[in-house]
This record gives structure tokens, sequence and C-alpha cells, in this order.
């Protein structure tokens, strides 16, 4: 590991501080809800930067990406809280084929990609929130380029892309530790009634590295993802075992970020995807690879029902995405008028 690339990954371990989210239950309903009041203190936008690709190869799906951004200003998608607005995205990707490693596009250049055509399960809560982040961070008209630049912020360390394979972060515990940092995200497991910390050794991409394209054409990046695998291994990680999951769901809410955590001690998640509440229950939406659900972007059962339905599935991580800082374009779009 070079020291530029350390020192991008050093911010990683910062404690939180007390300038986090600030999160209280409350009773609503007859029932406890957890209901962020502040997101804290949240880090600045990352400029929007230039794709280091080509923008077919970075790209996929303009037609798509138009006809939501469109349905979105005729429907006013602006004025609905975060999690409406990206259930109301995810609705609109629903059916698209299920497409593995979408984000490997290179040999050694590494850039933010958008592939709205075909998607995984990371990548279809990643654009679902992408897009909902985005009608309200600008104001049109919009561009791919806009649509990658919510990409990098969510999947960066730090929201900048480096160029360099490894300040793309690969496991979803960084991801919402970092986005906590930030002031862009809450991760709630740990305030859920039933929750319980885990302790896994993640050794995943340097054991499978020949299954990554980039690793596989730079070998010399393996140690150093194995040192951030070590690292991750550290994190404060803390989940809600299924057995305690239908009395958990009471506290989701839609548009949640739940991951699947898995009994396979080498890794913390197996899967990701949303929630979306459906009659007072809390549904799966994700992209699923089984062939007898059609291979693609669903609304799958209750978060109960479907981690029941697996021995492998051990529980949820439940993170709460938040808004980030609008964008200075709004004063200009509203001088203009």
């Amino acid at each position: 590991m070079n020291s530029r690339t350390l020192l991008l990954f050093l911010p990683v371990l910062t404690l939180f501080s007390c300038a986090g989210p600030n999160i209280e239950a409350i009773s609503m309903n007859g029932s406890t809800k957890l209901k962020v009041l502040s997101p804290g203190r949240q880090a600045p936008v990352p400029p929007l930067a230039k794709p280091r690709l080509p923008l077919n190869t970075v790209f996929k799906g303009e037609a798509k990406f138009f006809a939501i951004m469109a349905k979105a200003e005729r429907e006013n998608w602006r004025i609905l809280p975060i999690g409406e607005r990206t259930v109301r995205v995810a609705r609109e990707l629903l059916g698209a084929p299920y497409t593995s490693y979408s984000l490997e596009v290179d040999d050694h250049i590494e850039s933010p990609v958008a592939n709205l055509i075909g998607m995984d399960c990371w990548t279809f809560y990643e654009n679902s929130l992408a897009i909902s982040r985005l009608i309200a961070y600008k104001p049109g008209p919009y561009k791919p380029e806009d649509l990658l630049q919510m990409i990098e912020i969510e999947r960066y360390r730090d929201g900048v892309c480096t160029g360099n394979y490894l300040s793309r972060m690969h496991h979803l515990e960084e991801v919402f530790h970092d986005n906590q940092r930030r002031g862009y995200a809450a991760n709630l497991s740990s305030r859920i009634p039933g929750a319980e910390r885990l302790s896994r050794e993640i050794k995943e991409m340097t054991v499978q590295w020949k299954s990554y394209r980039y690793l596989k054409n730079n070998p010399s990046l393996i140690e150093p993802m194995g040192r951030i695998e070590a690292q991750v291994s550290k994190l404060p990680v803390y989940h809600i075992p299924k057995n305690k999951a239908r009395t958990a769901e009471n506290y989701l809410a839609n548009g949640d970020i739940c991951a699947i955590t898995s009994t396979w001690k080498g890794g913390y998640t197996s899967h990701v995807g949303l929630i979306v509440r459906i009659k007072g229950r809390a549904y799966f939406a994700h992209a699923t690879s089984d062939r007898d659900k059609g291979r693609m972007t669903i609304i799958d059962r209750p978060i109960t029902d479907y981690l029941n339905g697996s021995s492998k599935h051990a529980g949820i991580i439940i993170c709460r995405p938040f808004d980030i800082p609008r964008s200075p374009l709004w004063q200009k779009n509203v001088a203009g008028r």
C-alpha cells in the first residue's frame, strides 16, 4: 500500500464524535420508533468530477435515467422525505435483470459506474438512493454525470474516487461506517432491541481475488486489500439476529438500507436491499439471483420471512441514509427565475 492509499483509508477508523446523528426512541401509535432528529455535522459534498473512463463505459441506461427524472419532476418527488423518495425510485427500477460484477469495467482505472438496466443487490440500493439524493441535491436539468457523482459519494472513501481500486469501499460495513462519519447516514442496528455485536475475520476479497477483475490484473493490490479487510474486521458491527427480526420490523422505515448478515465466519454480510413498508410490515426489496424469482429486482417477502427462508441468514444490519447538503445551484436557480 503506498502512502497515498494509506492516508485515504485512515479516516475510516475515526471515532464517531458528539456531532454524530441525533437519534431518539419515540412512541408513535402505541409503538416505539427510532427517529433521526438531526444527521449531525455533515461533510461538504465533493465537487463534480469528470469520468475517468468513457461515459458509454461507466453509464448504462440513459433512457431509464431521463424517464425517472422526468417523472420525479412531474410528480414533485422532491418534497418527499428521502426514504419515501428512495422507494419511489426503487419501484421504477423493478424488473431489471440481475447482473453480476457490473462495476468491473476496466483492468486498471477505477471510476464510479451506474447501470440502470442491469443490477446486483448492492447497485440496486445504490442506484435508488443516488437518484433519490440527486432530486433534492440540485435543480434540473440532470445529466448522467450528476448521477455518477451521487454514486461516488456513497461508495468511495470520503466520497472521492481517486482512480485507484482501493479508494472504492468493497464492504458494506465500511460504507455504513464511513457514511455515518460524514453525516450522510446513521447505522441504527445497535439501537434496535435485540441487537448483538458480531466479530468476524474478513478475508473474502483476498482469498477470492481471482474473481475480481482489478485484483486479477493488479496482483500488487492484493496485499493492501488484505490490510483493508483486517481494518474492516475491527469495525464495531452490530446486527439484529433473525429470531428478533419480527419485533425489529417495527423500527424500520421506507428506504432503510437492509444488509443480510451471514452465518459464514469469513464475512459480515452476504446480501443487501431496501426496506419497503407495506400494510404494516417491512418488506425486502432487492436484486435477486434466484432463478425461481426471475433473477431480477423485486419486492420480496417481509424481511422476517426472507431471513427464515435460509439457514445461511443470520440477521440484519440497518442503515438509514440522509440527504446530502444542498448544492449552491439552488440559489442560482432561484436568482435566475
